[in-house]
């Protein structure tokens, strides 16, 4: 593939990288196109546009010496905006969500049993998209982040949002995140319910391998979530709760979360009254408690620049897939605390934290095969050890071919805007034609000659194809009015009865034998 930028275009704003097979087969390759703004558009906004090149070659038919060759012309259009400030830009843990298949990653609602597998990615794009559009609307840009956290310049973002994450963290993860809270990154959290006696009594036997599956990991992995948040003093627990409750104005719902086990003393925190769920579905009773902890905020105070972290026991209510009342909200309040550094006025009754010694927190449940479908750990003779940090993926940028060349202004047009387009290059229709109209200018110069007539023809070539529809509806009908006419004339037809035989007088006095003199 080659990168054309349009020199009067702006093309030299975009830098494009490729990867892709080198071969092509039925239903398989691929070409893949990564694009950024280059460091020369820093500050510049604008449309940046350009093209790809790439020829496609096939090998020669029986009858041919030559292998065929084909030119693809891919046209690229990118809308470029300054560089954000620091507090408005947001990165999204993409990298630490897994989802089934290949593993059975339970729902994250526990009462939604006609859906019980967590299988839509927990992407921006996929259950989240109303979250992403929302904070899109609040004046935020969301990055994804596909790789570990020590590939990231966090000098660049001001929050790191994880939601509902099953997988590991490497210990080069852990340090790392913890040396860019103390430089000023902030981290949110939304958690998810974990508890390994709930896990097993949410099994089920799956009958296309006869086996039982069995959760690799809860809602979500509240164990690896502890090990992320041990160096800041702060825990969840293996508590499932559920309830609805009332934050200021706003109605709340809490769906199958957990609750906050440890926090640092200076912290803040929320407390509500909820239902122990995981008690519900071991022991089908119901058991209220008070003052659960769902909801925590902190100051880092380990230097002028720290950041700020928020937690929070429960992402359903930024999931979309089975929404009940939505905290969107109570996102952009928590965006305000971390990224803004001011606490916001529904969440100034928050109490300091003040939480019983956590005497024990939870633990991996025994014989789990999350090892199998994780990037972090590998199982070997049945012990799950970590794997090798792996490198950052890093783009080799492909070397501009810039060409003096502007795009037509109908190429990149909604597809059904050039399906109606209009042909200019058509023979123009004669001037005494009925149907042309020659538009304000004088004579057979004017750019309208030849258009109304190409109109007509086509609208009445689309009239008459949209009659062929309502013409076989029509025929289909009375066909069926027809039988149907036919089957009621025959059932309504009075029957024949045929008169019985009469039997003969010997078989009626003697039974059917011939008496004997």
């Amino acid at each position: 593939p080659k990168w054309e930028p349009y020199t009067p275009e702006y093309g030299g704003y975009i830098d494009v990288s490729f990867s892709y097979s080198a071969d092509l087969w039925p239903w398989s390759g691929y070409l893949a196109i990564s694009i950024t703004a280059s460091k020369e558009a820093a500050s510049w906004d604008g449309v940046a546009k350009g093209q790809v090149t790439v020829v496609i070659e096939s090998p020669p038919e029986e009858d041919e010496t030559e292998p065929r060759q084909s030119t693809i012309v891919l046209p690229v259009r990118a809308k470029i905006i300054p560089t954000p400030p620091r507090n408005k830009r947001i990165l999204w843990d993409q990298y630490h969500n897994l989802r089934y298949p290949p593993g059975y990653f339970p729902r994250d609602n526990l009462r939604m049993k006609n859906d019980p597998l967590d299988w839509n990615g927990d992407h921006i794009h996929t259950n989240f998209k109303d979250m992403y559009q929302h904070l899109r609307e609040k004046g935020y840009f969301v990055e994804v982040l596909g790789s570990p956290y020590s590939c990231f310049d966090a000098s660049q973002y001001g929050t790191l949002l994880v939601v509902d994450p099953e997988e590991e963290y490497f210990s080069e993860e852990i340090t790392k995140l913890k040396r860019d809270i103390d430089n000023g990154l902030s981290l949110i959290i939304f958690a998810d319910w974990y508890n390994v006696s709930v896990m097993k009594k949410v099994k089920f036997y799956d009958e296309n391998t006869r086996q039982w599956w069995m959760p690799d990991t809860g809602g979500a992995n509240i164990p690896a979530l502890n090990d992320l948040l041990a160096p800041l003093g702060m825990a969840f627990s293996d508590t499932v709760y559920e309830g609805d409750f009332r934050i200021g104005d706003h109605d709340m719902y809490y769906a199958s979360g957990t609750s906050i086990l440890k926090f640092p003393d200076d912290g803040l925190i929320l407390t509500e009254t909820l239902k122990n769920q995981g008690f519900e579905v071991m022991k089908a009773s119901t058991w209220t408690v008070s003052d659960v902890p769902i909801l925590g905020l902190y100051q880092v105070d380990t230097g002028p620049s720290s950041g700020r972290v928020a937690l929070y026991g429960d992402s359903n209510c930024l999931d979309s897939s089975h929404l009940q009342k939505d905290c969107f909200w109570l996102l952009s309040a928590l965006l305000e605390y971390t990224a803004h550094d001011s606490l916001p006025g529904v969440l100034s009754n928050l109490n300091k934290a003040v939480l019983p010694p956590a005497v024990e927190l939870p633990t991996r449940m025994e014989g789990n095969h999350l090892h199998r479908y994780s990037k972090v750990i590998e199982g070997s003779l049945g012990t799950a050890h970590p794997r090798p940090l792996p490198p950052c993926p890093s783009l080799v940028w492909a070397k501009p071919y810039p060409i003096n060349k502007t795009a037509p202004s109908n190429l990149y047009q909604p597809q059904n805007i050039k399906l109606l387009s209009i042909d200019l290059n058509a023979p123009a229709v004669p001037a005494n034609h009925p149907d042309v109209d020659l538009g304000p200018a004088a004579g057979g110069d004017s750019p309208g000659i030849g258009l109304q007539s190409h109109l007509s023809s086509q609208m009445l070539t689309q009239d008459r194809f949209t009659w062929f529809p309502v013409l076989a509806v029509l025929g289909t009908s009375l066909v069926a009015l027809f039988l149907f006419n036919q089957y009621y004339r025959y059932k309504s037809r009075p029957k024949i009865r045929r008169r019985p035989k009469a039997r003969k007088f010997t078989q009626t006095m003697y039974g059917g034998k011939t008496p004997r003199v």
